[in-house]
């Protein structure tokens, strides 16, 4: 690779980002790719799969780890810790790479970011692993469950512990399991601008592969390409993408042509633009959030897609708006939650979410819903949801709201978890204000 920097050292340094300074695994790799667009399609793949899946399993990483090195992983200096995590990581996962090249670049590693002294120990550890992997012991399942699916799928826990006490043993292990499948990307023709036949033709004429999605005639599952932006049909605005359980927001919220719409934390604008395009071009979708950065995703995303019904305000969902009361036929809340629902995709969410994180979340929420139901109009809908999968935050807050609340009445409300036909878990009840 050019710049004297091999696809190698930028995965080390996006786990360095990651794991050492709290930023978001998919904002880093997005960056990188962004910043490196020379790089070759197989370049990418390999700095996607192996930055990710270092950090979707880096806890069975570090239990393998500290299974052969005297040193145990919290102790070690961050760049070596990261770069055993995924040197391992290519020992266990990638087959097509020879072992021998994986400790020989990760001791070249060392060397080159000034830790020539520690090659020894990184080559030590590496080439120990690599011939006794296959002899390694993993917890018991039965006899230790959450031990078990902690070490095997990478979930904390105290996560573990909580699934399990909502769902249940296999439910939880199937949820364990949903995150480390391959998740397709989905996304939904803009309507407005084009059809779901010339959507399909557009793209394939663009080398893109296209599936139909049978739920939601409008929708459709994409891969083969390099990099979506660069696709003329995204530029164009002619796509949106996103989660097929994030499309089911629009869907059971239902708009009529002609309704007026406020979406309390609404960026990027995914929602807000599905029922924009909905009313095909009337009526009003008001799409707040809190900061001037996020409004400015949720205009970009009404300029590409050409939408005249739609526009970003900037809000507090905390502080109440006087102006707001009874104005909406339809009030989303799609509220700031765990995120636990979309692990699958944002793979250091579980790391970086704890207990008493979710408990906070929980009231804010019902700070945010105390604070705009009002907004809806008598005999209009409200519409909750979350990407997560913690039953506190969803149905919890939802008999929380009802009880004190009797104005609004519970039409529906489905818990989604991940894998399966919604990829994402993810919750969504229907309100109606009584009239």
């Amino acid at each position: 690779m050019t710049n004297g920097v091999s696809v190698r050292e930028l995965v080390l340094d996006i786990l360095i980002e990651v794991n050492e300074k709290e930023q978001y695994s998919h904002l880093v790799i997005r960056d990188v790719l962004n910043k490196y667009q020379y790089l070759e399609k197989q370049e990418r793949a390999f700095l996607t799969r192996l930055a990710e899946g270092t950090i979707e399993h880096m806890l069975e990483m570090d239990f393998i780890i500290n299974s052969f090195s005297k040193v145990k992983v919290n102790k070690m200096k961050p760049l070596i810790r990261n770069l055993l995590r995924m040197s391992v990581y290519q020992l266990k996962y990638m087959d097509s790479i020879p072992d021998a090249a994986v400790c020989n670049e990760a001791v070249k590693l060392a060397r080159k970011r000034g830790f020539g002294q520690l090659r020894g120990f990184v080559n030590g550890v590496l080439r120990n692993i690599a011939r006794e992997l296959t002899h390694l012991q993993y917890p018991d399942e039965k006899l230790e469950p959450v031990r078990f699916l902690e070490i095997t799928y990478s979930v904390p826990a105290w996560m573990v512990e909580q699934w399990m006490k909502a769902y249940g043993y296999e439910q939880t292990k199937a949820i364990c399991e949903s995150f480390l499948q391959e998740r397709p990307i989905t996304i939904r023709t803009n309507l407005l601008k084009t059809t779901p036949e010339e959507l399909k033709k557009k793209l394939e004429a663009e080398d893109v592969i296209v599936k139909a999605i049978d739920k939601l005639p409008y929708a459709f599952e994409i891969s083969g390409y390099d990099y979506l932006q660069s696709l003329v049909s995204f530029q164009e605005g002619l796509f949106y993408v996103q989660d097929i359980s994030s499309m089911m927001v629009a869907e059971v919220a239902a708009p009529e042509k002609g309704n007026y719409i406020i979406d309390v934390c609404a960026a990027p604008g995914g929602k807000s633009s599905h029922l924009a395009e909905k009313m095909a071009g009337t009526g009003m979708v008001e799409a707040r959030d809190l900061t001037e950065y996020k409004v400015s995703l949720i205009e970009e995303n009404i300029e590409r897609h050409g939408l005249e019904n739609m526009n970003a305000v900037q809000m507090d969902a905390t502080v109440f708006d006087a102006d707001s009361e009874e104005k909406a036929d339809i009030l989303i809340c799609d509220l700031p939650c765990s995120g636990l629902g979309v692990m699958g995709k944002k793979t250091d969410i579980r790391y970086k979410m704890t207990a008493e994180k979710q408990r906070d979340l929980v009231q804010l929420q019902r700070q945010i819903l105390d604070t705009v139901h009002t907004y809806v109009k008598k005999g209009g809908i409200m519409v909750y949801s979350t990407c997560t999968i913690h039953p506190a935050e969803n149905a919890g807050n939802v008999a929380w709201f009802v009880e004190t609340h009797p104005e609004f009445e519970l039409i529906s409300s489905e818990q989604m978890f991940p894998g399966g036909e919604y990829h994402d878990g993810f919750f969504i009840a229907k309100l109606e204000r009584k009239a």
